[in-house]
């Protein structure tokens, strides 16, 4: 048998990757790409699963640490990518920090930390309603299904944001939309342009759930990602008091009949 990769990352110390390269996808959002320590080595992670990323991009120096969802796939070895949206003041000093970031310049990690576990197969469909850079747990689970022939799972996904030049990696969503028969999706914005535009007007609504998802049952779940709000209007509130536990379904999946036990809020 081969030798298993060798990981390079850990969830008990910071480990520091060089940045390689880096361009903006959009106005204020970059793509990043981490050097792991050789090309043979493979991140350690599972679908789907962030990692932390630590900075001394505090006040006064002090390290602040952010959660952050790579959407390179384990068996892309040699490399770490990230998407980072750039927030503006007061906030926002990590996303700031990483996108001013030369290459040669390092960044730590720590982890992964597994969200959802994904199995193939485990459902017959999957419907996945993202918002801005709640896209990348989304990427990370599409990108592991249509990689792998034998799973057969059908997925759906609603993909909001607030204007066209704001949906990012629309062009690898299109081809794999064109590619694979089992995934298609759809755009909704909150100011379409004017003309020729083809997808939704505003935020996901029931109507649009049953129009472009898969209808709730036993062999089907509902991933939802995005800003809290999102998210609330969604599949309702997670745990106010624990933000790792799930809290009740509510929301537009609610209204459509999904159950907690087919939705998951990332």
């Amino acid at each position: 048998m081969p030798a298993a990769a060798p990981v390079a990352l850990s969830k008990k110390e910071w480990r520091a990757f060089k940045l390689k390269e880096s361009a903006y996808i959009s106005d204020n959002t970059k793509m990043l790409r981490f050097e792991l320590p050789s090309p043979m080595h493979e991140m350690g992670i599972s679908v789907a699963s962030c990692l932390t990323v630590k900075a001394p991009c505090g006040e006064d120096g002090k390290d602040l640490t952010r959660p952050y969802t790579p959407v390179s796939l384990n068996g892309q070895t040699g490399h770490l990518d990230l998407i980072v949206k750039e927030y503006p003041p007061p906030g926002g000093l990590m996303s700031r920090h990483i996108n001013s970031l030369k290459p040669g310049d390092t960044l730590e990690f720590k982890g992964p930390w597994q969200k959802f576990k994904y199995e193939a197969n485990s459902k017959k469909a999957i419907a996945m309603i993202c918002g801005g850079t709640g896209i990348t747990p989304m990427l990370q689970v599409v990108r592991e299904i249509l990689g792998n022939p034998a799973d057969k799972t059908e997925v759906s996904m609603i993909f909001g944001n607030v204007r066209k030049k704001d949906i990012l990696m629309r062009a690898e969503l299109d081809a794999l939309q064109y590619m694979y028969p089992n995934f298609t999706v759809h755009y909704t914005l909150d100011k379409p342009p004017r003309s020729g535009w083809k997808g939704s007007k505003g935020f996901v609504t029931a109507d649009m759930v049953k129009a472009h998802a898969p209808a709730p049952g036993d062999d089907t779940m509902a991933l939802v990602c995005g800003t809290t709000p999102m998210v609330n209007a969604v599949a309702g509130p997670k745990d106010p008091e624990d933000k790792h536990k799930q809290g009740p379904i509510g929301g537009v999946l609610k209204d459509v009949g999904f159950t907690s036990e087919q939705v998951f809020k990332f």
